[in-house]
């Protein structure tokens, strides 16, 4: 006998698997936050709907649509439902692969590591600093009040979609189907996002109770979740960690690979070189450069929306990877319906555990390290400051005389820089700040002046492959000298 069910009947069957396996987990609170209903429809994601970006001056800044959002980051029961889905690959060897049980892989236990976590959990106190939005833990909340109400965001978005087209379009490409597909996949997508609060909740302290008094407050306040940066964060799992990301990634990587090559061959001691990352997103660079060797790799990065993220990340593995669907959250640009619902594995490669994140504002997370870095290498950054000569000047306190900054990346400006500096002007500042420009090879493409040192590559910035749209950049590359 063939059972044939309603789409109704499919979505309830799929929320009770998911919250079974969620209280299996030990997640019953999250289990329980399933309520099916959508809300008010919020207003559409048009040209100018603000973006936000990282690793801003003690701000979120919001850039347009069009712009970058800057690197300042499931489970089966869905799929147990749709014959084509991918499922997680079982890994009887270590549980820890499963996205769901989070916390179960261990951490780095490095030196370095754990004085990072016992710093990070006293910025994180609340009676540490003055309580306020920019405060770590409630910058944190916030990201986990946006990453818990994903589905019910995007379910007001689907709702306004389903109200926009006629017969016509029914009859012509079946239109329903589509987005009842679409409404399928963002319930899909919300286990990956409540297994991220999952882990960040267990990594940083939170307890249940606290998040909830914080979407409670912000409700109250009329405050809706951010619909726009878990679902950016989740785009940059592909930029970063899965096999369609390549081509942006390998605009950038050789080139920089191949500028720190000379610099590790010139050392004369084999204590490894100490490399800054601000900016680092969910940090497939930083992986890149650790598995090099002879590197101590520190990533930053301001937003916590990444770092949550990335906290998330280190708990997989290519051989367990985690699916999900990130290009479901706007209907532009897409050639077929299947390239539009098509799902993304990550990590295709494992996150080196060596690489040390230091989260928190570039210009402040290091005081008290001056002169500690060999190397600083910002890649798509440099841009999204407010203040960009405070940048500068953090760079220059942070290398050691003779240590290297290696620059990739655009000049967008984003909202409300202090300056909006030309190439020829940050050449003339950063000379004048004590730095030498050095040429970086035609590895890293041709000269910007046909007189300097300045360098360029085309780098697209786009996430998604297939769209019928590019975005790319004359992005700047530059390594320059500290006298």
């Amino acid at each position: 006998m063939v059972i044939t069910w309603t789409h109704e009947q499919n979505l309830e069957m799929k929320l009770l698997i998911t919250s079974s396996l969620l209280l299996l987990a030990g997640f019953s609170t999250l289990a329980g936050a399933t309520d099916t209903t959508p809300t008010t429809a919020e207003n559409t994601l048009t040209k100018n709907e603000p973006v936000y970006a990282s690793n801003q001056d003690n701000a979120e800044n919001i850039v347009t649509k069009n712009e970058p959002v800057y690197a300042s980051n499931e489970d089966n029961a869905e799929n147990t439902l749709t014959k084509n889905e991918p499922v997680y690959a079982s890994n009887q060897d270590n549980a820890a692969q499963n996205p769901l049980q989070m916390g179960s892989m261990a951490p780095s236990e490095s030196p370095r590591h754990r004085q990072e976590k016992t710093h990070l959990m006293k910025r994180m106190d609340r009676k540490t600093g003055k309580w306020g939005t920019t405060h770590p833990r409630y910058r944190t909340l916030e990201a986990l009040y946006g990453f818990t109400k994903y589905r019910e965001r995007n379910m007001a978005e689907l709702s306004r979609w389903r109200t926009m087209y006629g017969n016509t379009l029914e009859k012509a490409v079946n239109y329903r189907k589509k987005l009842d597909d679409i409404e399928e996949l963002i319930y899909t997508n919300e286990v990956l996002c409540k297994a991220i609060v999952a882990n960040a909740m267990a990594f940083y302290g939170i307890e249940q109770k606290e998040l909830d008094e914080h979407i409670r407050d912000a409700e109250k306040a009329n405050r809706v979740a951010d619909r726009i940066s878990p679902s950016q964060t989740l785009k940059h799992f592909v930029r970063d960690w899965a096999d369609e990301g390549a081509k942006e990634r390998n605009d950038a990587f050789p080139c920089l690979l191949h500028t720190l090559s000379p610099l590790q061959a010139n050392t004369s001691t084999s204590t490894p070189l100490k490399i800054l990352l601000p900016g680092s997103g969910l940090g497939r660079l930083g992986t890149e450069i650790a598995n090099l060797g002879n590197y101590a790799v520190t990533l930053n990065e301001w937003s916590m929306y990444m770092n949550t993220a990335y906290r998330y990340l280190t708990t997989l593995s290519p051989t367990s990877p985690a699916t999900f669907h990130p290009f479901i959250d706007t209907l532009s640009h897409h050639p077929t319906t299947t390239s539009l619902l098509r799902p993304i594995a990550f990590p295709n490669t494992p996150p080196n555990t060596a690489v040390l994140l230091v989260e928190g504002d570039f210009t402040t997370a290091f005081r008290g390290q001056e002169r500690a870095f060999d190397i600083i290498l910002t890649h798509f950054f440099i841009d999204t400051a407010r203040n960009l000569l405070s940048y500068f000047e953090t760079i220059h306190a942070l290398l050691a005389p003779g240590g290297r900054w290696i620059n990739f990346g655009p000049l967008l400006y984003g909202t409300g820089p202090f300056v909006q500096l030309s190439l020829d002007e940050i050449v003339n500042v950063v000379e004048g700040m004590g730095f030498v420009f050095e040429d970086v090879g035609e590895e890293c493409g041709g000269r910007t002046f046909v007189d300097g040192e300045v360098r360029w590559k085309e780098a697209e910035y786009g996430f998604d492959g297939e769209a019928l749209t590019r975005n790319a950049y004359k992005a700047q590359v530059w390594s320059v000298r500290r006298l």
